[in-house]
């Protein structure tokens, strides 16, 4: 039998010979690619997109009855069974899908993956807008835990796709907390901002910081206005240092700290399809866009060298929401 001091030399030498470290960290290239396959998750909203996740909408949509409203907030809806339509006008369902189809198409076209949520069932028909549901960080995903709800349960298919691509999931938001990730966005791979809404609120936002905080990121927290509920409404990033923003829904100190961090800013305008803003970068300078951009808009972005795919989405967005709604990218390259 080993004595004491023949079990802890032993002991000792397999330390050695095998490694026990917390270096390098879960979510340094190396690490990523030895555990988990490959590098997953985002530290920036412009790098060159390689996997997106999204959702084509499908027979959950066949919950809507036009002959159903809420006359409370003058909408289509059934207070009974869950479900509401906040535009005055309902598309055919194949209107939506050959836009969505194209939102696809061209995502494709810029190099990028599209994977797609399976199990999506009983009537949720937000679940098309996949960014509000997952938001990818440095390593990994975290599940949000949504406001609404109509949108309560979209959490489960896009656990379970995540597990199936292997991209770990780094949190789940949980007890009371709020999260939903079209009000939430990367500045740069150290500083993050999310918007504080009707559906975002301080437990959501201080799970999403616990797990930025371990990875040296600044989260920082805007109020947005009145009834707005998400960031992307507002201000979206559109290169390494420049981005598109609606100055009437965000603080005048914030447009201080874009500044402040050498990140330029195209303020839209009344001309503008209001959905302009809710586009997405697919790459430094070039995003995928829906079709209404003002002539002045498009001389800015022209006068900054960013290059605009544009597209009809009006279909899809009588559903509340945009193409930056659409797409949750799960893996982005850095950018310097």
């Amino acid at each position: 039998m080993a004595s004491d001091a023949e079990a802890n030399h032993r002991y000792n030498m397999t330390i050695k010979m095998f490694g026990v470290s917390p270096e390098p960290a879960f979510e340094t290239v190396d690490e990523q690619e030895f555990v988990w396959g490959q590098r997953w998750g985002c530290d920036n909203d412009v790098g060159q997109i390689r996997v997106v996740l999204m959702h084509r909408p499908g027979d959950e949509m066949k919950i809507i009855d036009p002959s159903k409203t809420i006359d409370e907030i003058g909408a289509y809806g059934d207070l009974e069974r869950g479900w509401y339509w906040q535009s005055d006008t309902i598309p055919p369902l194949e209107e939506m899908q050959v836009q969505h189809d194209a939102l696809a198409k061209a995502l494709k076209a810029e190099g990028a993956q599209v994977v797609y949520l399976d199990g999506v069932s009983d009537g949720r028909l937000k679940s098309c807008y996949t960014r509000d549901s997952c938001i990818a960080v440095k390593g990994g995903a975290v599940v949000t835990r949504l406001a609404g709800r109509i949108r309560r349960g979209e959490e489960l298919p896009v656990t379970r796709k995540l597990a199936e691509l292997g991209m770990p999931i780094l949190r789940t938001i949980h007890g009371t907390g709020m999260m939903e990730g079209g009000s939430f966005a990367w500045l740069n791979s150290k500083t993050a901002v999310v918007g504080r809404t009707i559906r975002v609120n301080d437990e959501g936002i201080a799970q999403l910081r616990d797990v930025l905080a371990h990875q040296g990121v600044e989260l920082l927290v805007i109020d947005m206005c009145g009834y707005s509920i998400h960031i992307d409404g507002g201000f979206c990033m559109i290169d390494r240092d420049l981005a598109l923003v609606d100055a009437r829904q965000i603080p005048y100190w914030f447009l201080q700290k874009l500044g402040e961090l050498g990140i330029k800013t195209i303020e839209t305008n009344l001309d503008d399809n209001g959905w302009i803003i809710n586009c997405l970068a697919v790459s430094p300078g070039r995003i995928i866009a829906p079709e209404g951009a003002s002539q002045r808009t498009l001389e800015a972005l022209a006068k900054h060298n960013v290059e605009i795919v544009t597209l009809p989405y009006h279909a899809m967005q009588l559903n509340g929401g945009g193409i930056h709604c659409s797409t949750s990218p799960l893996v982005r390259d850095a950018v310097e």
